[in-house]
């Protein structure tokens, strides 16, 4: 029944995402005992929702500050990263979506997709031309591109594969493309 319902496409079958905004005494402890309440009713109605708490106050002073003083203020919180980046990690994590990259001399390009989708399709989302004359995808992690400092550097390493259609992108994924049209 519930298949049935999801395949009409209905706005209350779609995950939900919960924006909890809390005071900043409640932050390292995920929100304290109102959010946890919220979490019981999510969980008893919805199979598909996440609830991310954040402080409004919290999140204002954060941005004002920079570099070391802003990490500092976040550890001295108890979390590891701002309210927004939790809000925008948690809505990938529901629609399925990941980032790869493509590298270039001057210009580095975030790209989206969805969770399982491949090489071929990756492609695709960059330009048409790439999809119709795909010849491989040259991959490397985005942990071993920062850790090479760069695609060439990487290269040279031996930490670039080559990949082909069928390749399951991974996300943080950086992705150079070989075609001909």
């Amino acid at each position: 029944m519930i298949r049935a319902l999801r395949q009409l496409g209905l706005l209350t079958a779609r995950p939900i995402l919960y924006a909890a905004n809390v005071g900043e005494e409640d932050l390292a402890a995920g929100g304290g005992p109102l959010v946890e309440a919220l979490r019981a009713a999510v969980v008893a109605h919805h199979e598909e929702a996440e609830i991310v708490p954040f402080s409004a106050r919290f999140e204002a002073e954060l941005a004002e500050l920079g570099g070391a003083e802003r990490a500092e203020y976040l550890a001295g919180a108890g979390i590891a990263e701002p309210g927004l980046e939790r809000l925008i990690h948690a809505g990938y994590r529901l629609l399925g979506l990941e980032t790869f990259f493509t590298v270039g001399e001057n210009e580095v390009r975030a790209w989206t997709l969805h969770h399982g989708d491949t090489a071929f399709i990756a492609a695709g989302e960059i330009h048409s031309d790439f999809q119709r004359g795909f010849i491989r995808a040259e991959t490397v992690t985005f942990d071993d591109f920062v850790r090479a400092g760069g695609y060439k550097p990487a290269r040279e390493q031996g930490l670039v594969r080559s990949e082909g259609r069928d390749y399951v992108v991974a996300d943080g994924d950086v992705l150079l493309f070989r075609f001909n049209v």
